[in-house]
């Protein structure tokens, strides 16, 4: 960390904010939660900012139903799965995928799409299918994984696909006007493939600004310090602080992958219902890789356990140490919702960098 900048942004931070008496901004990635609290950078802001953790954990998003149908499909003996290490350990109505596994399920956690689709080469015997759940980041990599398996006639892999777009959520909270937000620190991996253009509509229908940035505290520290200028400034605009690795218009080798495989579709949020145009679901001409259609599993209908109020921290009507359940009965150890087990989970990083103060 460069001491020097870092000390300069935030005196500029406080500068800005000293006719400000309140300022909420919504980081939408759980990468930007935990980075906000490793680093230090929460401690260094000024009282009026209030830093709002939003929907941007993958498996934080993900409906029961969905985690459900993965145990179903995970007791088959013919099936194994393969999915992000995350997933294994988020509980459904009838345990999680760990249970599954040790009562003899086959799970295999691979680190990429590609994994699975070089598991399913390798064992031609079993029906393989990968867990296929995030935003436009690792989208492009599931939908390679079927056109490299359409490509080699690998017919023994599917997807059982849960994939998120994260500007019809943001859309979706402001409509709903449940949260009162100032602005977004947008995230950057997805802006690398989506673009900066992705959020014009944010910042033009809806008036609020929108700053992408890294997750390195000086590059997290110029995106507040944006947000900070414009709402001071009573603009709202669209700016990247992040201009090494996000372009105006984004990736359109991933944006060609993505819509030659899927298409865009309603898809349920965990705790939000459906929110239209904010899923991918198979074209038609891709389907025989759909795992709810190939194997007639449901996803049924999302729930929350008793008590967890998961679904709230992600929409940012919670913090996580107003949940009862919180660092008690809910632990990393012993999880009752999805944000205490995944890495950019926001109740996991309250739980590791903040619970003294919760």
């Amino acid at each position: 960390m460069d001491a020097g900048r870092t000390q300069r942004l935030v005196e500029k931070i406080h500068t800005a904010c000293e006719h400000l008496e309140s300022v909420r901004l919504m980081e939408v990635c759980g990468t930007h939660t935990v980075s906000l609290f490793r680093s230090g950078v929460k401690s260094l802001l000024p009282e009026c900012i209030k830093l709002i953790s939003g929907p941007g954990c993958p498996v934080c998003v993900t409906s029961q139903g969905y985690i459900d149908a993965a145990c179903e499909l995970a007791q088959r003996d013919d099936v194994t799965i393969c999915t992000y290490g995350d997933m294994v350990r988020v509980p459904g109505r009838s345990g999680s995928l760990e249970l599954q596994r040790a009562g003899g399920a086959k799970i295999v956690v691979v680190y990429s799409a590609r994994d699975a689709l070089k598991f399913a080469r390798e064992h031609p015997d079993r029906k393989v299918v990968f867990l296929a759940i995030g935003f436009e980041t690792t989208t492009p990599a599931t939908a390679g994984m079927i056109l490299e398996a359409r490509r080699l006639g690998v017919g023994n892999l599917f997807a059982l696909a849960a994939h998120k777009l994260v500007v019809p959520v943001m859309e979706a909270m402001l409509s709903a006007g449940e949260v009162p937000l100032d602005g977004f620190l947008c995230p950057g991996h997805v802006s690398v493939i989506i673009g900066c253009d992705a959020y014009r509509d944010v910042a033009g229908k809806y008036g609020k600004p929108c700053v992408i940035a890294g997750f390195e505290p000086a590059n997290m520290l110029e995106g507040i310090l944006g947000l900070v200028r414009q709402v001071a400034e009573g603009r709202s605009e669209v700016e990247n602080v992040y201009p090494q690795a996000v372009s105006t218009r984004g990736n359109p080798v991933a944006a060609q992958w993505v819509g030659q495989v899927f298409e865009t579709s309603p898809a349920i949020w965990r705790a939000m219902g459906e929110i239209p145009s904010s899923g991918l679901d198979f074209r038609p001409e891709y389907r025989r890789f759909d795992a709810l259609e190939q194997f007639d599993v449901k996803t049924g209908p999302d729930y929350e356990p008793a008590g967890c109020l998961c679904g709230q921290v992600i929409q940012g009507k919670a913090d996580p140490s107003q949940c009862t359940l919180f660092a008690k009965s809910c632990t990393p150890v012993q999880p009752v919702g999805p944000c205490m087990v995944s890495s950019e989970g926001a109740c996991a990083a309250w739980y590791k960098y903040n619970r003294a103060q919760s």
